[in-house]
C-alpha cells in the first residue's frame, strides 16, 4: 500500500466516523435513544460493521454523540452557581436545561438513563450534579426554594419536558418555556403568581373530553 493510498483510507475512515456521529446526534435528538444502530448506519450511508468499527457498542456511540452537550450542561450549571442571587441562578439553570432538552430528545434521555454510567459521560454529569446540589443548598438557605425539594425533582421535570410534542422545534421550545415557568413556581417556597410565557397550540384531541 502506498503512502498516498494509506492517507486516503485514513481520511475516508475519519470522514465516516464524523458522518456517523453527526447522523447519530440528529437521530437521537429527533427520535430518542431507541434508534437502532442499523438505522444510524443507513442514514450515514455506511454498513453496520463500519459503525461498530468506530464504536464498539451503542453506548460508546451515545456517549460520544452527547459528550459536547454534557460538557455544555456543566457550564450552564456553573453559570447558575456563579449568580449573585442563588434563586435567580437556580431559575436560570432550570429554564435553560429544559429549553436545551426540548430540542434534543436523545440528550434528555441520556442524562437520566443508565448511559450516565459511562466513565467520561458520568464524570461531566457528576460534576454538573455536584454544582446543582450546591446551588440548591444555597437557594434553600435564602428561603426561596422549598425545603423538601430534591435533585430527583429536576429529573422528573426533564422527563416530563422531554415528552412535549409540537409541530415545530420553535413551538416545542415555546411550550417548554411555559412548562419551565410552571415548574419553577411549583419549586418556589412561597409561590408568587406571575404571568406565564404564551401558551402554545399542542396536538390535543378534544373528542377525548366530550364523553
Amino acid at each position: 500500500m502506498t503512502a498516498q493510498v494509506g492517507k486516503r483510507l485514513r481520511s475516508d475512515a475519519r470522514d465516516n466516523r464524523d458522518r456517523i456521529l453527526l447522523v447519530a446526534r440528529l437521530a437521537f435528538a429527533a427520535d430518542g435513544l431507541d434508534v437502532p444502530i442499523r438505522e444510524v448506519a443507513r442514514r450515514a450511508g455506511v454498513g453496520v460493521a463500519t459503525v461498530y468499527r468506530h464504536f464498539q457498542t451503542k453506548e460508546a456511540l451515545l456517549e460520544e454523540a452527547f459528550a459536547e452537550q454534557m460538557a455544555s450542561c456543566s457550564v450552564l450549571v456553573e453559570e447558575g452557581l456563579a449568580a449573585d442571587d442563588p434563586w435567580s441562578g437556580f431559575r436560570l439553570v432550570i429554564e435553560r436545561l429544559m429549553e436545551a432538552h426540548a430540542l434534543d430528545r436523545g440528550f434528555a434521555r441520556a442524562f437520566t438513563s443508565r448511559l450516565s454510567q459511562a466513565p467520561d459521560f458520568a464524570a461531566d454529569r457528576d460534576r454538573a450534579l455536584r454544582m446543582l446540589h450546591e446551588l440548591v443548598r444555597r437557594a434553600k438557605a435564602t428561603g426561596s426554594l422549598r425545603a423538601d425539594f430534591v435533585l430527583e425533582d429536576v429529573c422528573l421535570a426533564l422527563m416530563a419536558n422531554e415528552g412535549i410534542r409540537a409541530e415545530t422545534p420553535g413551538m416545542r421550545v415555546a411550550a417548554s418555556r411555559r412548562f419551565a415557568a410552571l415548574m419553577i413556581q411549583s419549586f418556589q417556597a412561597a409561590p408568587v403568581s406571575a404571568p406565564l410565557p404564551p401558551a402554545v397550540r399542542l396536538p390535543l384531541s378534544f373528542e377525548a373530553f366530550a364523553s
